[in-house]
């Protein structure tokens, strides 16, 4: 058999140092142990499909479109990346592609408490945008579980979530403006600082949630929230099952407490954390509800009460203590790294409307005992969003067949109840051929029109947000 002959007008070496000089200020590794390091999200699931040629970290604008224009002339892929924290393996590599990452991208524009934005660029850690508005009175509201290590432009991509999205929304609700530079090098500013735009379409939320499908973002410009006057009130109770605590959860959605923390987590993931913190919180094999009011008063407070006792709570804890409140918030910022510990696993993101949430949860639990499952269920529950976590022997490398087919049986249910499969973690590679069952036909079109639109090349993150 003759073997097919290319005739490529450069060799890889050849592009790499053409790369190198279209980058004037930032960084082209391609040695093996930066390729190595840098091929898949070390928070995903290792869905690279070969390696690199180059990883790439910009330092402005200027770079980043000298990289575009030697992925143009060569057809070469491009896999934008911010910190790599991605969990659906939204920045792993594409065999052959150039990792553009814009983490050195971290500067902190401006803080304006007066027009209550923040100007940032993309690589800015969340936490650290968050603490510099609370200098000013501010605070940044979005805070997504990677709250400490995810950046603001990763955050826009995905649209990320969060424990405050039942009061404040996801990062789409704080986004205001954007600069975005296209497949074809061109910048666009989006938007700007007023909160209120109506001229033209709205072309900032469309990049916002296109995971680097539709452009590379330069700058984001985001709304803060002054910090509110008054005490916050923290608090845990349980319930005898899921579905008693949603319904005590729609009650205090409408009760007119606006509570910022809305959390359930089922007894296994409860006595999972005991273990992992040496707590003793857990109480026997019911529900742990963990919410937060940024203000509470004595009317808020009663009307918690209340609720709580209408749904034969027990175990009720609340305060206002500032050591107290952090210390039951840990428990469920430790959920994940507790249950993680020593097993390999897979975290689940679907989202339904919250008169369907019990429905879905005690679906999810139903699976796991039909397929012999180990679950752990947890979710914000004043937004509908359900995490499942599958958990397997760290001694298998490969994720069983039965989860493959619990995770499809879950999908079709959320479908079924009117929900998402993707509330707050994006699409990536992990779930990109559900884009057609989600959308329909019609929609599943219009999506690629657009991609096609801004990308004719196909070359900005292929494989991710639609298949």
């Amino acid at each position: 058999m003759n073997q097919m002959l290319e005739f490529n007008v450069k060799n890889n070496e050849e592009i790499i140092q053409l790369l190198k000089e279209a980058v004037p200020h930032g960084e082209v590794f391609a040695d093996a142990a930066s390729i190595k390091a840098h091929k898949n999200d070390p928070r995903g699931m290792n869905m690279a499909d070969g390696d690199e040629l180059a990883y790439v970290e910009v330092e402005d604008t200027e770079d980043i479109q000298g990289v575009l224009r030697i992925a143009r002339q060569f057809h070469i892929p491009i896999v934008p990346q911010t910190t790599a924290t991605s969990t659906v393996s939204g920045s792993d590599a594409v065999a052959g592609s150039i990792i553009l990452s814009v983490k050195r991208m971290n500067q902190i524009i401006e803080v304006d408490p007066r027009d209550q934005v923040a100007v940032v660029q993309p690589g800015v850690i969340n936490q650290d945008l968050d603490t510099a508005a609370r200098k000013v009175g501010m605070f940044y509201a979005p805070d997504p579980g990677s709250k400490p290590i995810s950046a603001i432009g990763g955050n826009a991509s995905t649209n990320a979530g969060g424990m405050s999205t039942v009061k404040y929304g996801a990062t789409r609700d704080a986004v205001l403006g954007l600069k975005v530079i296209l497949a074809d090098g061109r910048e666009l500013k989006l938007g700007g600082r007023t909160f209120k735009q109506a001229f033209g379409y709205d072309l900032t939320h469309l990049f916002v949630g296109s995971e680097g499908t539709l452009g590379i973002i330069t700058e984001v410009t985001v709304k803060l929230e002054p910090i509110p006057l008054g005490d916050p009130l923290v608090g845990l109770a349980f319930f005898k099952d899921l579905e008693t605590l949603v319904q005590a959860v729609g009650d205090i959605r409408i009760s007119g407490v606006y509570p910022t923390m809305l959390e359930a987590l089922d007894a296994r993931s409860t006595e999972t954390i005991d273990r992992y913190l040496g707590t003793h919180y857990a109480q026997k094999d019911e529900t742990m509800l963990i919410f937060k009011l940024d203000v509470a008063d004595d009317r808020s407070i009663k009307a918690i009460e209340d609720i709580l006792k209408r749904y034969e709570a027990n175990n009720i804890q609340l305060t206002s203590d500032e050591e107290k409140m952090a210390q039951i918030i840990k428990l469920r910022q430790s959920m994940l790294p507790a249950i993680y510990q020593g097993q390999n696993h897979v975290m689940e993101d679907m989202a339904v409307p919250m008169s369907k949430m019990a429905t879905l949860m005690n679906y999810i639990e139903q699976v796991g005992k039909d397929l012999n499952l180990s679950i752990y269920i947890a979710g914000h529950a004043g937004d509908g969003n359900v995490h499942p976590t599958f958990v397997w022997p760290e001694s298998q490398p490969d994720m069983p067949e039965s989860i493959n087919e619990a995770l499809r049986l879950i999908f079709e249910k959320t479908l079924e109840l009117g929900g998402t499969i993707s509330g707050e973690h994006a699409v990536g590679m992990l779930k990109n051929k559900w884009t057609y069952e989600e959308l329909g036909a019609e929609t599943d079109l219009l999506q690629h029109q657009i991609k096609s639109l801004l990308d004719p090349m196909g070359l900005l993150n292929p494989h991710r947000k639609i298949n």
